[in-house]
């Protein structure tokens, strides 16, 4: 029994001899020097940022709130919910935490215990003898405790992979958010703008009507003409027949924010909106800078991440080269069963288990795949980098701009409407013809729908603003550098 002992402490101490020269095969991640998100201009203020529609403050992640509309608040809570992407993004974020997992336990010892009880009776003319031998019970049992060492940080590396694909999966998981948020903002602005265009079309149809029939008045006083009559009719049908389009586009938003929050067309309240114009926003947009834009964009902290799991892979391919030691001990009982537990029948076994496979060139070549991924990886990142970058400015010019837009098509519809009051009455007093009122009724209903749909472009500007700065992710951000 000493000598077990001694043999066991032996092995022990060479075992820990062996793991103290432990080492992490492969680069240490850091966020190269040379990509484009180490440059001092990517975190600088944006370039539009000193647009008066603008502001410095940080943006915050529930920027829908910000509206102040209950219906669409209960509307996108209800899609992040129910959303049907989002599953998928949360299943898929799932499945990467449990291949994390499983590799971080590779790091545990492996416990097993066989049991092999049998029958059977020996062949008594193998052994020489005459007669039968008697049948027997036998049995082998054995537990045994295994543990791979990582000496040269191959565990350790597929555990950084792993857990830099699972913050990836996040990421991945936060841009669906936010696509979500701002698809089913989009599909509710939609659908209060048809509204909006439908009520502004049937205002106009029914001035038109009036129109018509003072016109027939008119005739029948001998002071009309048929002419007039006639062009009346024709523009009341050109009015008229914009209807349908906003019908259609109204009911089409619906269905798309069924999709959205995880409803069937048939289940979607067609009675929820009540809304007669669009989100609006009339304060200084808080757009933050290029530094919080590189924290909060999900598909940049995505592309980072999988930059540094294929740094970490590069490690996993050099360990490779390298032997692979594993420490076990096993014990157990082998015998007759009816002398189970005999002392002469316990057998036991320690020691390690070296495997080797002498460095072959497919071997050296998957170093210089991962490492040519890792490359790849870098480029893509810086990519993803210069592009979000590039859809911030694009969408902080655009906003800028068509509220520009915005504003001159306010004070064109005003004045529009102005004048058509103007000649109207001077229609009414005889003192001009109906042509001059349908010219400035139609200026006036033209003016009017082309604000409705710059108000409704305007929001819609807005909430690409927002995706392209990321906002809608509430998830905590972590800075790996």
């Amino acid at each position: 029994m000493k000598s077990v002992l001694a043999y066991t402490q032996a092995t022990c101490y060479a075992a820990i001899l062996l793991l103290s020269g432990c080492t992490t095969s492969g680069p240490q991640y850091s966020l190269p020097s040379q990509s484009v998100a180490q440059r001092p201009a990517a975190a600088a203020p944006f370039l539009a940022a000193g647009e008066t529609v603008y502001r410095s403050a940080p943006l915050p992640d529930n920027w829908w709130q910000l509206y102040d509309e209950p219906v669409l608040n209960a509307l996108i809570q209800e899609a992040l919910n129910a959303n049907a992407d989002l599953k998928v993004a949360a299943a898929n974020l799932a499945r990467t935490r449990a291949v994390e997992k499983e590799t971080a336990d590779a790091t545990s010892p492996t416990i097993g215990l066989s049991a092999a009880p049998s029958a059977g009776r020996a062949s008594a003319a193998a052994r020489g003898l005459p007669n039968a031998l008697p049948d027997s019970w036998s049995y082998d049992s054995t537990v045994s405790v295994s543990y791979q060492t990582d000496l040269f940080g191959k565990i350790a590396r597929a555990t950084e992979a792993a857990n830099a694909d699972t913050q990836a999966a996040q990421a991945g998981y936060d841009l669906v958010r936010i696509s979500v948020v701002a698809d089913t903002a989009r599909a509710y602005t939609e659908a209060c703008s048809a509204i909006r265009q439908i009520t502004i079309d049937q205002q106009s149809i029914d001035l038109q009507k009036k129109s018509t029939d003072l016109i027939a008045k008119r005739i029948q006083l001998g002071r009309g003409t048929e002419t007039e009559h006639t062009r009346s009719l024709a523009q009341l049908a050109l009015l008229q027949s914009a209807l349908p389009q906003y019908q259609s586009q109204q009911r089409v938003a619906y269905y798309k924010l069924a999709v959205l929050t995880g409803k069937t067309p048939q289940e979607m309240n067609l009675n929820l909106l009540q809304c007669h114009d669009v989100p609006r926003l009339t304060s200084p947009l808080p757009v933050g800078d290029g530094a919080a834009l590189l924290r909060r964009r999900p598909d940049i902290r995505q592309a980072e991440r999988n930059l540094a799991a294929a740094t970490a892979r590069i490690g996993v391919s050099i360990a490779d080269l390298y032997p692979h030691v594993s420490f076990g001990i096993s014990a157990g009982s082998s015998g007759l069963l009816d002398h189970f537990g005999a002392g002469n029948a316990f057998h036991w076994n320690l020691g390690p288990l070296i495997s080797w496979s002498f460095p072959s060139a497919g071997a050296r070549s998957r170093v210089s795949a991962a490492e040519a991924g890792a490359e790849g990886a870098l480029a893509h990142f810086d990519a993803v980098v210069l592009n979000a970058l590039k859809e911030a400015e694009s969408a902080l010019i655009i906003y800028a701009r068509e509220k520009d837009r915005n504003t001159a098509l306010q004070t064109a519809r005003d004045e529009s409407v102005r004048a058509a009051q103007q000649i109207r009455h001077l229609f009414e007093s005889g003192r001009t013809d109906f042509l001059s009122v349908l010219d400035a009724d139609r200026s006036a209903t033209s003016s009017e729908a082309a604000l409705a749909a710059s108000d409704a472009q305007l929001t819609n500007d807005q909430i690409s603003l927002f995706l392209a700065l990321g906002g809608g992710n509430t998830q905590p951000v972590t800075t790996h550098q």
